[in-house]
């Protein structure tokens, strides 16, 4: 528990920390533009596990997913908690799907579990292969998330990348537009050889973004290589769909929803949104965490506008069940709200937080409202990650990370109280 002195500084605290980040940040003069990542050809034997990313699959279960190029590979991950002694097997599932003139490799899904919270498991796919290893998240605070949307493969991403891979955290949260293929599906492949240190070894939750729709009218459906190649645990949450689902981990309930599929009163989403936020326990989760695409609160002139029809659908859903935090991608810069609702500040909305700056190939959104509407606390056109650590059941630690350079610099901070101390839980639903 927080001590009560403590309890009483922070919010004196907290301001003190805004001041000072937005002067250290007028004179800030950013870094140029990084190119593309090139990757050249490494032949790999048909059999041998490529792209490996996992994520959360129900209570004491993860995904493990890899690529093969040999259709009769095994989708089998031996696993334990020993270097080299596997004591558990897991078997799954492949899929695998045809774009123009692309096809892709095997794609394998299996599911492990059992597993033991705050645990680190060696595992090894398909039977061969490099053994690799993972941790679960604990089972009760703290637990911390690293957040960055809008990837991509450049110099910046790795930048990025970096930075995470030095965060103590438990599962990364990443709100839309992966790898940036548009269409060009080896960039799928070339994302997943980027990635596969970090989601590896934590479970990345994702999201979709624009950049995953690759549709093309009377041809090819949208999201079809996102869904394939990032299955998420949207059944185990009662969705119908990959592009929404739910996830518990420790004490944070977190729901992510889809922006560019339907999400009106009379839609599938939105009535599953309605039913999981009805079943969510503030006693055992007492964290309620939201993740989509494009933001609510945006005082960028980069993509302004853009949310306002699935915020008039949903945002009364979310303030009636007293979400916390939520997260956003899509315009590349970084911008923290108050606790805001219905377009002004109220005590009982989220902290909306903007951060789209992963390291994509389009650049940064400069160009910022002004003056910043009353409800924007910080914002910066910068590449960098967030990092939320949740202390307890009351407290928890927002950071936001500039890349200054190839230097992961702390540029914005606060401490966020739940709606569990404040008396909007009990507001009227």
């Amino acid at each position: 528990m927080v001590p009560k002195k403590l309890k009483i500084l922070l919010p004196l605290w907290a301001a003190v920390m805004v001041i000072t980040a937005v002067t250290a940040t007028a004179d800030y003069v950013r870094p140029p533009p990084r190119k593309t990542l090139h990757f050249p050809w490494d032949p790999k034997p048909s059999s041998h596990p490529q792209q490996v990313h996992i994520s959360l699959a129900g209570d004491k279960h993860i995904r493990v997913t890899w690529i093969t190029s040999d259709t009769s590979a095994p989708s089998l991950v031996e696993y334990g908690t020993s270097p080299g002694k596997y004591t558990f097997r897991g078997h799954g599932y492949t899929t695998s799907y045809s774009y123009l003139l692309y096809s892709s490799g095997t794609i394998h899904h299996t599911v492990i579990g059992p597993l033991e919270h705050n645990t680190v498991y060696y595992y090894r796919c398909g039977g061969q292969g490099p053994e690799l290893h993972f941790k679960t998240p604990p089972s009760e605070f703290p637990v911390t998330f690293a957040v960055a949307g809008d990837l991509g493969q450049t110099g910046w991403t790795k930048s990025t990348l970096d930075h995470i891979d030095l965060c103590e955290y438990d599962v990364h949260l990443l709100p839309g537009d992966l790898s940036y293929a548009d269409y060009i599906q080896r960039g799928w492949d070339t994302f997943g050889e980027l990635v596969q240190p970090l989601a590896s070894a934590r479970p990345w939750m994702v999201t979709q973004g624009n950049h995953e729709k690759e549709r093309i009218p009377f041809f090819i459906d949208g999201f079809e290589s996102y869904n394939a190649r990032w299955k998420m645990p949207y059944e185990e949450s009662g969705s119908a769909s990959n592009l929404y689902y739910s996830f518990e981990v420790a004490g944070a309930h977190v729901v992510m929803l889809g922006s560019y599929t339907d999400y009106d009163e009379n839609s599938d989403q939105y009535n599953w949104l309605k039913a999981d936020l009805s079943t969510v326990d503030r006693k055992k989760t007492p964290w309620l965490l939201a993740l989509f695409h494009v933001p609510w609160y945006n005082s960028n002139y980069a993509h302004q506008g853009e949310g306002y029809k699935m915020m008039e659908a949903m945002e009364p859903l979310l303030y009636a069940a007293g979400v916390d935090i939520v997260f956003a991608g899509h315009v590349h810069a970084y911008e923290r709200s108050k606790r805001v609702y219905n377009g002004k500040s109220d005590p009982c909305g989220a902290v909306h937080i903007t951060i789209g700056d992963g390291g994509n190939k389009e650049g940064l959104a400069n160009k910022y409202k002004d003056p910043s509407p009353e409800w924007s606390v910080f914002r910066e056109a910068s590449f960098g990650h967030g990092e939320l650590k949740i202390v307890n059941s009351t407290h928890a630690f927002w950071s936001w990370h500039r890349n200054d350079d190839d230097e992961s610099v702390r540029s914005d901070e606060v401490w966020i109280t739940s709606f569990t101390t404040t008396g909007c839980d009990a507001k009227e639903k």
